[in-house]
């Protein structure tokens, strides 16, 4: 039995601690957000937060996940109102949007750390996060808005 807390919910689940936790979360969870891109940690469409750090959680087993503060991007916000989700959303950032679950995970983490982040600062924490719609300049301005956003309501 493999106890998880997923979103700030707990969740028993008796499945082999070497199931990537990208398929707990979709197929065993149902939480679909998250997405399968390439299996081997190198696209970033399955990013989620393990204990506030970004991870792939394609190739992270669920026995590290274990007992540690999982969340996903339904769990991002209770209303879809975090900065970011409102900056992509007003930028019309999404193309095909299949990525984007894994640009915001990402980029939720760099805002954490870096209030107000360059392009460098930007590029360093996406780096590993590929569009294959090529969005990167709205992803850019999208996380510069949600930086003002986010600084502005802290004010």
């Amino acid at each position: 039995m493999i106890k998880l807390n997923i979103n700030k919910k707990i969740y028993e689940l008796d499945i082999d601690p070497n199931m990537p936790l990208l398929w707990a979360l979709r197929d065993v969870i149902g939480l679909v957000g998250t997405k399968y891109g390439c299996g081997v940690a190198q696209c970033g469409a399955c990013v989620v937060h393990l204990n506030g750090e970004a991870v792939r959680s394609c190739v992270t087993k669920v026995s590290r996940a274990a007992e540690q503060q999982v969340v996903t991007i339904e769990g991002l916000s209770a209303d879809n109102d975090h900065p970011l989700q409102k900056a992509w959303l007003e930028l019309d950032v999404s193309q095909c949007g299949y990525c984007q679950a894994g640009q915001i995970m990402s980029a939720a983490v760099l805002l954490k750390e870096n209030k107000n982040p360059t392009d460098k600062d930007i590029d360093n924490a996406m780096e590993g996060n590929i569009c294959r719609c090529g969005t990167y300049m709205r992803i850019h301005k999208a996380i510069h808005l949600a930086a003002k956003m986010q600084n502005k309501g802290s004010k």
